[in-house]
């Protein structure tokens, strides 16, 4: 008599139907937030991002329920990728100057990301009152941390003497405004945009004295999962070679 043939189930495990679950999760927000940022939230409809996905509406539905919940998941996303920026930070040490440098390149690097433009481009008035409450306060908290490497820079002797709250609202307002105007696939890569931002938001802070007390030099900082590329700048407060003056022509 012949074995008895083993049953297969026709299901995946479990830890792969979940993994498979959370990465179209995540395939429905990437297509969201791009959808959004494209036509604006009033605009683009949980239809509209059905259809980019080629998918039902209602298979949508297994995701979210509303597109403000859709709204609410892209602003966490954006925000804990700054959050891991500014621990990592904090873990690595250094001076000031060195810190703010890296938080600099780091929220670079997040306002060329969808999920870091929706943080300055979508309206969090669209969200619900308990969502916009929080939202607000963790923006608050982003400001806070370039307040404090900026008076640590000062304590520390890396920073010149200023204020720290009217400085971190300057260099917050320039890089907010990489999530509108930066485009991919433009002359400049994300990486060089983070590094010369860095360079730029930097030299008019920087001491003009040799390396401060604690002080680590320039350092690439946080890479948010975008591959460091060289510098092409030279650091805070030096300028470009001088340029040539061509042959006249006789």
């Amino acid at each position: 008599m012949s074995a008895r043939r083993a049953q297969v189930s026709p299901w995946a495990p479990f830890e792969d139907r979940r993994r498979a679950r959370d990465e179209k999760k995540h395939a429905v927000l990437r297509m969201a937030a791009q959808l959004f940022l494209d036509v604006g939230y009033h605009r683009a409809t949980l239809s509209d991002v059905a259809t980019r996905l080629n998918i039902t509406k209602p298979a949508l539905y297994n995701y979210f329920r509303s597109k403000e919940e859709i709204l609410d998941e892209c602003y966490r996303l954006g925000q804990q990728m700054a959050d891991d920026a500014i621990a990592e930070i904090d873990r690595a040490g250094g001076d000031g100057l060195t810190k703010l440098r890296k938080l600099i390149r780091a929220y670079a690097l997040l306002m060329t990301i969808d999920f870091g433009m929706c943080l300055v481009r979508l309206d969090d008035r669209e969200l619900s009152e308990e969502a916009y409450a929080r939202v607000r306060a963790e923006k608050r908290q982003d400001d806070l941390a370039f307040r404090k490497y900026i008076a640590a820079g000062i304590d520390d002797g890396s920073i010149v003497a200023c204020d720290p709250k009217i400085a971190a609202f300057a260099i917050a307002g320039s890089l907010n405004w990489i999530g509108h105007w930066y485009r991919d696939g433009a002359r400049y890569s994300a990486e060089e945009i983070a590094d010369q931002f860095a360079d730029l938001l930097t030299g008019g802070l920087a001491a003009r004295r040799g390396r401060a007390k604690g002080g680590q030099g320039k350092d690439a900082g946080p890479g948010l999962d975008v591959t460091d590329a060289r510098r092409r700048t030279t650091g805070p407060g030096s300028r470009p070679p001088a340029l040539r003056k061509p042959p006249s022509r006789t």
